[in-house]
């Protein structure tokens, strides 16, 4: 099974930078006072925590068990 390209664009400097322009954006957007107001729907909270559990579980990996 491939992986979805969405997923892969990050790989390469201007995927990179194309990801790192969304995020900052995401960040601006959600600064806003309107917005910062509003609820968070329950499901996206659980996928917000799914995700960063990932990350620390990533962070967790000895480095000697990661391939390159």
């Amino acid at each position: 099974m491939r992986p979805e390209p969405r997923h892969q664009i990050w790989r390469s400097e201007a995927g990179s930078r194309l990801w790192l322009s969304g995020l900052i954006a995401a960040m601006e957007h959600a600064e806003r006072p309107e917005i910062r107001r509003q609820p968070v729907a329950p499901e996206i909270l659980v996928e917000l925590r799914a995700q960063l559990a990932l990350t620390a579980l990533f962070r967790s990996c000895r480095i000697s068990t990661l391939r390159h």
